[in-house]
C-alpha cells in the first residue's frame, strides 16, 4: 500500500471527526429540564392536553392567528364545557400570566426566540404600561 503512513492517520482523524458529536454528547448534558410555573388559580385543564400543548402550541397559535387575522373567523371554541376565545391574550394569558416564569423558561432552554411579544402584552406588561400613561 502506498503512503500508508499518511493514509492510516488520515482515516483515524476522519473517523474521530465524523464521530465527534456522538461521543461528545455522552460526556455533556443540556442541563436540567425547565419546570415552567403552572397557572396560579389551580387550573388543571388547558385548551388541549399538556402533552399536545408542549409539542404543538405554536401550530395552534399560528392556526388561531390565521383564522382570526387573515380569515376574520373569531369564533369562540368550547372545549370540555369551557369557552376559549381564539388568541394569545384572550385565552392563553388569562392563566399563563407571567411570560418569564412560563414561556421564557422553556424557550430559553431550547434557544428559541419568540416574536409574540412584539405585538402582544402580558398582563404584567399591560398593567405597567397603563400605569405610565
Amino acid at each position: 500500500m502506498y503512503n500508508k503512513g499518511i493514509i492510516i492517520p488520515g482515516l483515524l482523524i476522519l473517523v474521530l471527526f465524523v464521530t465527534f458529536p456522538i461521543w461528545f454528547n455522552g460526556f455533556t448534558t443540556a442541563g436540567d429540564l425547565p419546570k415552567p410555573e403552572l397557572p396560579p388559580g389551580g387550573e388543571k385543564e388547558c385548551v388541549m392536553p399538556a402533552d399536545y400543548m408542549r409539542a404543538n402550541h405554536m401550530k395552534l397559535l399560528n392556526e388561531w392567528r390565521d383564522n382570526v387575522i387573515r380569515d376574520g373567523n373569531r369564533e369562540i371554541l368550547e372545549i370540555a364545557g369551557v369557552k376559549y376565545p381564539k388568541g394569545l391574550q384572550t385565552a392563553c394569558m388569562k392563566c399563563h400570566t407571567q411570560q418569564e416564569k412560563f414561556c421564557d423558561s422553556c424557550h430559553i432552554y431550547v434557544a428559541v426566540e419568540t416574536n409574540c411579544w412584539e405585538c402582544h402584552l402580558t398582563p404584567d406588561m399591560a398593567t405597567s404600561k397603563e400605569a405610565t400613561h
